[in-house]
């Protein structure tokens, strides 16, 4: 193999993954919005995408040609979510969403989260990764962040999936979905005077 072994950056079929940097933005931008049209990924303005651009990977050719992106949003420790994943047509077959989902992943757990979470209509690319379909009242914050500001709230053709425990605690709210089995976060003792 002639390939340099000093590179930290994984390759797959010549494609490189890495942290975005804000250059990258208008790229990330074009990409996700070409697929927002049919509501294949939630539309981004790209002053969203600027604020957000360190939530992103992407995955780029060895001639440094932009391949693909994928987005990993923290809530919290109990829950973060793989958002916006998406590989160019034209790159598709290259194992670029492959390795762009594996270094998410990778952030997620060392930011020390259990559970990662996202919302797809191909779970069986996910089902390889670890992840299983969940029923979506089991992730109140994505619901409340997301769903409930979403036009196909009520005719959702997406599958919520997990990967690792589910979360026992939600930091965003209020949901209009109940859920009483959930343990209610404890914000500290600052009411009661303690």
């Amino acid at each position: 193999m002639s390939e340099s072994t000093s590179s930290s950056r994984p390759r797959v079929g010549g494609a490189t993954v890495r942290k975005a940097k804000l250059q990258d933005a208008v790229n990330i931008f074009e990409l996700v919005n070409s697929l927002s049209g049919d509501g294949t990924l939630l539309r981004r303005n790209y002053a969203e995408i600027c604020e957000n651009v360190r939530d992103f990977t992407v995955a780029e050719s060895e001639s440094g040609v932009f391949l693909g992106c994928g987005a990993l949003h923290l809530y919290g420790p109990h829950l973060s979510e793989v958002r916006s994943i998406v590989v160019k047509p034209e790159a598709k077959g290259q194992g670029a969403g492959g390795k762009l989902l594996r270094m998410l992943l990778a952030e997620a757990e060392d930011q020390g989260v259990q559970c990662v979470s996202l919302f797809t209509r191909i779970p069986d690319f996910f089902f390889h990764f670890g992840f299983r379909v969940v029923d979506r009242t089991v992730l109140p914050d994505k619901i409340y962040k997301d769903c409930q500001a979403c036009p196909r709230l009520y005719a959702c053709d997406e599958v919520a999936m997990v990967r690792g425990p589910l979360p026992r605690i939600a930091v965003l709210g209020p949901s209009k979905i109940a859920q009483p089995e959930l343990v209610k976060l404890q914000t500290g003792s600052l009411a009661s005077g303690h």
